[in-house]
């Protein structure tokens, strides 16, 4: 799997964890599974102090 690195300054960071959440809610109303979305929104806050 290819890895990418992008830079997010902190207004990025909460505007993507945001749209994340609201994709996130809507896959819950429509009984779909999270997991990958989950993950990507906890690597997001992990990454925070880099």
């Amino acid at each position: 799997m290819k890895k990418v690195k992008i830079k997010l300054d902190d207004m990025e960071r909460r505007i993507l964890v945001k749209l994340l959440y609201e994709k996130r809610n809507e896959l819950i109303r429509e009984g779909r599974y999270t997991d990958a979305i989950d993950e990507l929104i906890l690597k997001i806050i992990d990454a925070k102090g880099c």
